[in-house]
């Protein structure tokens, strides 16, 4: 119970059930108890803390710090680590980025090879197998799309470089050690479980629901779409429609303003599964007369909740956002040790996460089966979040 009331500063938590195409284990944080360290979900910390400063459990991500000793595990080796990223296009990416880049910094014993890959899966792949040209020690990629990994996944192999998932998911290849990130099917459960219990609050009876898709084919807008979907259906809501915003927030308005011309005086629900799609939406929205928020005609969803959004909820133009958390670096790097140490680190690595709130009409939902706390956003909770 209250598996959410967790820490912030050190996000690693551990299951042996790993997600089918983009999430399936019936937590959002560990197969145990999601505890990392000592944190509360009530003091915002929903993740590392920010991007700013990448905690992962007693040090900062300025200085790489997750553990004692150094990068290679106490041998004061350099490592050079490539990472093939997605792109830059939400504030979500760039806290990625930053985590990364403050902890495979060259001051605490790496050379990081960058790569955006711009959203473009062939760029990617490219990536990777320049970084095998390189000979670099370890390979960390957040995959564009599910599929289409095996063969330069076993040319990594092959090469003797271990590859570190993060974020989104691998379906056609095990040929990696770990994977770090998020649960997506389970935040797109909590969207659902949380819509349910508000409208039943409200007293709001009917749910005619617009979605707003992230990347096609990415695990994250899979995840998410299939959880809202499987609580929408055992609710018998209408899904008017669902389309892709690209997880851009030009995509969120654009796709927005087509939803309001083809469904006017339709809809009570937006779905945004990312910050910046959100932010769209509500240009969109605003444009149009169309009030949304709480206690307005629309309830706003959306994904993310990194500092603007959660600026957002605590406004009341969002009514509850999803955390993912992006500050994944501090436990790859636990993984890197692990490997250099000699040790087998798990296979699935997922991250604590919370679901932000506006109102405090609800202090829980059940998710899985599960109870999991609400977290009302506060201006605390804001200046902690990436």
């Amino acid at each position: 119970m209250k598996k959410k009331i967790v820490s912030l500063m050190m996000c690693a938590a551990v299951t042996a059930a790993f997600m089918t195409g983009c999430g399936s284990s019936p937590s959002n944080s560990s197969s145990a108890d999601g505890d990392a360290s000592n944190g509360d979900a009530a003091d915002g910390d929903a993740s590392d803390g920010d991007a700013a400063d990448g905690d992962a459990s007693d040090g900062d991500a300025a200085d790489g710090d997750a553990s004692d000793g150094d990068a290679a595990g106490g041998s004061g080796e350099t490592l050079t680590i490539g990472f093939a990223q997605v792109g830059h296009e939400s504030d979500w990416r760039t806290a990625s980025t930053k985590s990364c880049q403050d902890v495979f910094s060259a001051d605490n014993g790496y050379d990081l090879q960058f790569v955006d890959c711009d959203n473009d899966p062939a760029a990617q792949i490219e990536a990777i197998r320049g970084f095998i040209q390189q000979a670099v020690d370890y390979i960390i990629v957040d995959p564009i799309v599910s599929t289409g990994w095996d063969t330069v996944l076993t040319e990594c192999e092959d090469a003797g470089i271990p590859v570190i998932v993060i974020d989104r998911t691998i379906d056609d290849s095990d040929k990696y050690v770990s994977w770090v990130g998020s649960n997506f099917k389970t935040e797109g459960l909590a969207a659902g479980e949380w819509l349910k219990a508000y409208t039943d609050n409200k007293g709001i009876s009917e749910v005619n629901a617009l979605v707003i898709e992230g990347s096609t084919g990415s695990s994250a807008t899979i995840g998410r779409t299939d959880g809202f979907k499987e609580i929408a259906d055992a609710n018998r809501w209408k899904i008017l429609d669902s389309q892709s915003g690209d997880f851009t927030e030009a995509g969120g308005q654009e796709v927005m303003e087509s939803y309001i011309k083809s469904y006017e005086g339709q809809f009570n629900v937006v779905i945004c599964q990312n910050d910046n799609e959100a932010f769209g939406a509500m240009t969109a929205m605003k444009n149009a007369g169309i009030e949304y928020g709480v206690g307005k005609d629309v309830i706003l969803i959306s994904f993310d909740a990194c500092t603007a959004g959660l600026e957002k909820v605590m406004s009341g133009d969002i009514n509850a956002d999803f955390e993912c958390n992006p500050l994944a670096a501090p436990d790859v790097e636990k993984v890197i040790k692990q490997i250099q140490n000699g040790e087998t680190p798990e296979k699935e690595v997922y991250m604590t996460e919370h679901w932000f709130v506006n109102e405090d009409v609800l202090s829980s939902i059940t998710v899985n089966g599960e109870e999991q706390e609400l977290t009302v956003v506060t201006q605390e909770i804001i200046d902690a979040q990436y």
